[in-house]
């Protein structure tokens, strides 16, 4: 299904790549193009089930593919990867996208997202990436994910604070905790949360809209 003229591709893709400079990330023309058939899945499916309130090609490119990008060049050298409540893929495919190397596992309670993210991992041909139906709290004893992470990640999943509950059983030793905020995130920040980790917090602007975003970095668990 062609859901997107010519000139809406190329108004895309310039959009995602320009938009990415300003953020001083460079995002190729592959990378460019496997966003734009993530993109063009997304509003397909979209008119089927419930992915994304962002329907406009544009504002996909920037709320959806341009903040992830942004989140993956705050990541270290993590070579394995858990999105929390992934929805229609963000940030844990754009992430993938962007870092070819790293092993991503995306998590969604609804099997209808689940079957969207097998189905864009299939078009993308990418492989380490995998789309798991399950609520959070039943992986937790799972051994095959159990303290297995060097990151876990989310946009917009939950508090602050539960979010840390949630993410904490999947990290291994070293690993860290990313959360993607909006811009009164720092009310968020509990007194538990500094007695338990060392907080770092990355302020930056989507570069269109001007949205504030603060993905808040939690690392050093200290009570692991």
């Amino acid at each position: 299904m062609t859901i997107l003229s010519e000139q809406s591709v190329r108004e895309f893709k310039h959009h995602l790549i320009n938009g990415s400079n300003a953020l001083e990330i460079k995002v190729s023309d592959h990378q460019a193009e496997q966003m734009l058939v993530h993109s063009r899945e997304l509003m397909v499916w979209n008119k089927k089930i419930n992915l994304t309130a962002i329907k406009k090609p544009l504002q996909i490119a920037e709320k959806h593919f341009i903040d992830s990008i942004a989140a993956a060049s705050f990541l270290g050298n993590e070579q394995s990867v858990i999105d929390l409540g992934s929805g229609g893929g963000f940030p844990g495919i754009p992430i993938k996208i962007m870092n070819p190397s790293v092993n991503v596992v995306l998590i969604d309670s609804s099997r209808k997202k689940i079957n969207f993210l097998k189905h864009v991992i299939r078009m993308l041909d990418l492989d380490k990436i995998d789309a798991i139906h399950s609520r959070v709290e039943d992986l937790h004893e799972n051994n095959a994910y159990k303290n297995k992470f060097d990151a876990v990640i989310s946009r917009a999943f939950t508090d602050l604070s539960r979010f840390v509950d949630l993410a904490a059983p999947f990290l291994n030793r070293k690993g860290t905790i990313y959360a993607m905020k909006g811009k009164n995130a720092k009310q968020e920040i509990t007194p538990a949360i500094l007695n338990n980790f060392n907080l770092k917090s990355d302020h930056y602007k989507l570069p269109f809209e001007k949205s504030d975003r603060l993905l808040i970095k939690l690392s050093g668990n200290k009570v692991s």
